[in-house]
């Protein structure tokens, strides 16, 4: 993230910070970047996604080694965590069954957004948003494309 730019202070913070989630309010991240919020950020949750590119707001925390874990409209509080570190594991004999963390925690080892992280297992974005929230989870069938998806990609579950 360059120095100078409007989220820059943001990208300091949390880079800084030595824990693993943290929660700011609207105020206090317009406190550190000495500007107001555009008022998309007040209102559209898609403001705070974690996108790759096109988004410099994104690139201050992501760039920082966080994705925004909840966002409160409402309360006007955003909660920022490093991703993949809180997972278990759960098994049925050798299969692993997949859950909406874990899930997470596999995409953001590998490096990829949700589009392209389905694109890799040749299903839906929807579908990896729907696992990743926890609407559904994997089916076996795609649990055995997802150990093996994981293995290659170096993503530790033991």
């Amino acid at each position: 993230m360059k120095e100078g730019t409007k989220y820059h202070p943001l990208h300091v913070h949390l880079q800084q910070s030595d824990q693993d989630e943290l929660s700011l309010t609207l105020s206090q991240i317009e406190t550190l970047i000495g500007d107001k919020l555009p008022a998309s950020a007040r209102t559209h949750r898609a403001w705070w996604s974690n996108r790759d590119n096109g988004s410099v707001q994104a690139t201050a925390w992501m760039s920082a080694g966080y994705h925004v874990e909840a966002i409160d409209l409402a309360g006007e509080k955003i909660t920022f965590r490093k991703p993949g570190l809180v997972y278990t594991i759960r098994r049925e004999g050798d299969l692993v069954l997949w859950d909406a963390e874990l899930v997470k925690a596999l995409r953001h080892h590998m490096g990829l957004s949700q589009k392209e992280f389905a694109k890799q297992l040749a299903i839906r974005q929807p579908t990896v948003s729907e696992w990743e929230t926890g609407v559904y989870a994997p089916k076996r069938s795609t649990s055995k494309l997802l150990m093996m998806v994981a293995e290659q990609a170096g993503f530790k579950y033991e």
